[in-house]
């Protein structure tokens, strides 16, 4: 009976011909980098860490994490933990959504960057990671956020024709 073994083990019962398992499980960790539009100095120091704190509350609102928030005044970093049930095109939408109207209230000629970028991060790049993005000032001392982005789509292997990713 190895068959019943199994099923016991995975929790997995054969009803109607079909498999079921209790509870849909993941830990999917993403690095999402996105800008202001056409990478204007937008977002003040005055209210980056109110911003970044909104961001985090977003993420949290759809139950992930916010491992890390940082960013510069022309773009933004976020280290989040997000539940299986959603897609990254969708935080991002949501996140850029809502944080550009909670900005517009204070700044109204405030507006994102229509893309972004999105990475996969393993569990155990999320240390290394972290202190990445905790460092964005410095980093961007020594490089543009074109630069930068350039080599993130370089690391992970995508080619992308310039002229459609400035916008």
């Amino acid at each position: 009976m190895p068959g019943f073994f199994v099923r016991a083990v995975l929790g997995v019962a054969a009803v109607g011909g079909r498999k079921k398992m209790s509870h849909t499980c993941g830990n999917i960790l993403l690095h999402l980098i996105f800008s202001t539009e056409n990478r204007r100095p937008l977002t003040k120091p005055e209210f980056r860490e109110n911003l970044f704190a909104y961001l985090g509350g977003i993420i949290r609102e759809m139950r992930g994490t916010a491992l890390i928030i940082n960013g510069t005044a022309d773009h933004v970093h976020m280290l989040i933990r997000i539940r299986p049930a959603h897609a990254p095109a969708e935080i991002a939408r949501v996140v850029k959504t809502n944080s550009s109207r909670w900005i517009r209230e204070r700044f109204p000629e405030f507006s994102w960057q229509t893309g972004y970028g999105v990475f996969s991060v393993s569990e155990s790049n999320v240390p290394a990671v972290t202190k990445y993005i905790a460092r964005q000032e410095e980093h961007h001392r020594k490089h543009s956020f074109q630069d930068e982005f350039r080599a993130f789509l370089a690391k992970n292997k995508i080619t992308v024709d310039e002229k459609y990713l400035w916008g």
